[in-house]
């Protein structure tokens, strides 16, 4: 992917050269302007449904869990997700790099689809993680594409705007979507969630694609037509099965399921050594640093969160939709975030910026176990979750923008690739260590009482989940003191 930082900024296709008046057109049009319209509105609207199903997921997922008898395989439904998107990942940037972005960005939709088709008619758990297995491949080759198509398309002045309208198109999605989505699971039931994105999907790809192909199609000059490096690819293999084997490991608790733990850290370590940048591990100051608290910032986070609307619903007895309102404000909180730290007033201040959102992100996560105490009022989760939001908005953000600081042209394909990595392994690994011990304390068990009515029990498997969690946040925040190169 390092080949696509080069003089592509005109938008258009590969190794064509503007005339002077497209040149005059271009420099004052924005990215709704006349030549980018149809292509920021489909890609644009791509993100929408796909941050809409993200953010409706949560909300279904506990009445899914429950209906399939599949509570205890809970965190499966997620890290099946991110360990497919894993290898999607690094497949998209070779197939984007030697033959465009088209058609990774087309075969990562129609998986996508196909997976959410698998759960919205799953008869059994099993195969509801088989289906969101099927999106996380679909959605890792689109997230890599989309950002291919952002670098050959669009002029360099342009992008921090379509790359805010990819942020900004998260915000209703995060406020409209756990409502609608319980409203759904409970009226219509929980499948429907599932199996009313797909055909909305048809309409935003068929406006986007022929842009792309003429904008952004075709291989990049001296990628190496279309041979594939095929030691990235064993290692983005050998990341992928180690996280699944892992994950299996961390569910089940018999001493014979050391076996594939040790298999999947066996797959799982030189694969990672190999894609992220050197010292990753270490926090070496930097671009490792950089790459290690993207993974720490978005693992923690989302390990959390999968959590809470199982606990609201299970512990507290919330119904779906309310329990996915709890969550509803984080979307604008998240932007806000976002839109701070692309204040030219902040730049200075970054780092210490940073750090105070992984401070944020901490708090929040510590604080939403205390709705399990029945005198706390359950608004305190969706405040709390406010707060993180924001945090988040702040770490996520500013560590990409740190990545294209540090990173050479002609790696920054290369290290934004590593970037979401990290943010997509960290998911799989702290979603394992966090259903491992929701699972050892009694975590398959809840939901019986609050499905008979009987009040929810083992509240201490939530607090095994969102505590450490909390610990890794903070220690994020001091990973964020590392994000500056030494002089």
């Amino acid at each position: 992917m390092a080949a696509l930082e080069d003089d592509r900024d005109v938008g258009v296709g590969p190794g064509v050269a503007p005339g002077p008046g497209l040149e005059a057109i271009t420099e004052i049009e924005g990215v709704l302007g006349r030549t980018y319209r149809a292509l920021s509105i489909g890609i644009v609207t791509v993100v929408l449904l796909i941050a809409f199903e993200a953010t409706a997921v949560g909300t279904a997922m506990p009445v899914a869990a429950r209906e399939l008898d599949g509570v205890s395989l809970y965190a499966f439904a997620f890290s099946g997700y991110f360990t497919t998107s894993l290898f999607g990942m690094v497949l998209a940037g070779q197939w984007a790099d030697r033959r465009g972005p088209l058609g990774a960005l087309a075969v990562g939709i129609g998986a996508f689809a196909a997976g959410l088709l698998v759960a919205g008619t799953a008869g059994s758990m099993w195969s509801f993680v088989a289906g969101r297995a099927v999106q996380g491949l679909g959605g890792g080759l689109v997230i890599v594409a989309l950002y291919v198509v952002v670098s050959r398309a669009y002029p360099e002045r342009l992008r921090p705007a379509i790359m805010a309208a990819f942020a900004a198109s998260w915000v209703v999605p995060s406020i409209v979507g756990p409502l609608a989505a319980g409203a759904v699971t409970e009226h219509l039931g929980w499948r429907w969630v599932f199996l009313g994105i797909p055909v909305l999907v048809l309409l935003p790809l068929g406006v986007a694609l022929p842009q792309i192909r003429r904008r952004a199609g075709g291989p990049v000059e001296g990628a190496g037509g279309g041979a594939f490096d095929r030691r990235r690819i064993r290692l983005a293999f050998g990341i992928s099965a180690g996280a699944g084997l892992l994950q299996y490991a961390a569910q089940d608790l018999r001493p014979l399921a050391l076996l594939p733990g040790v298999v999947g850290a066996a797959l799982l370590v030189p694969a990672v050594l190999g894609l992220l940048p050197r010292g990753t591990y270490r926090a070496a100051r930097g671009l490792p640093s950089v790459v290690l608290l993207r993974g720490v910032a978005a693992g923690s986070f989302i390990a959390a969160e999968s959590f809470v609307p199982l606990m609201l619903v299970t512990q507290r007895g919330l119904s779906p939709t309310l329990a996915g309102f709890s969550l509803a404000g984080g979307g604008a909180t998240w932007a806000l975030g976002s839109w701070m730290q692309s204040r030219p007033r902040f730049e200075p201040y970054r780092e210490r910026l940073v750090v105070g959102g992984m401070v944020l992100v901490a708090a929040a996560v510590a604080a939403a176990p205390s709705v399990l105490i029945e005198v706390v009022p359950v608004w305190t989760v969706a405040v709390a979750w406010g707060f993180g939001c924001l945090g988040m908005g702040l770490v996520i953000s500013s560590t990409s923008v740190l990545l294209l600081q540090l990173s050479a042209p002609e790696e920054a394909g290369a290290n934004s690739a590593a970037l979401q990595i990290s943010d997509g392994l960290s998911n799989v690994v702290l979603l394992a260590a966090g259903g491992a011990a929701f699972a050892a304390l009694g975590g398959g068990a809840v939901g019986h009482g609050a499905a008979d009515g009987l009040g929810g029990s083992h509240p201490a498997a939530f607090v095994a989940v969102f505590l450490p969690m909390a610990g890794v946040a903070l220690a994020g925040a001091w990973v964020a003191t590392r994000l500056r190169e030494q002089p």
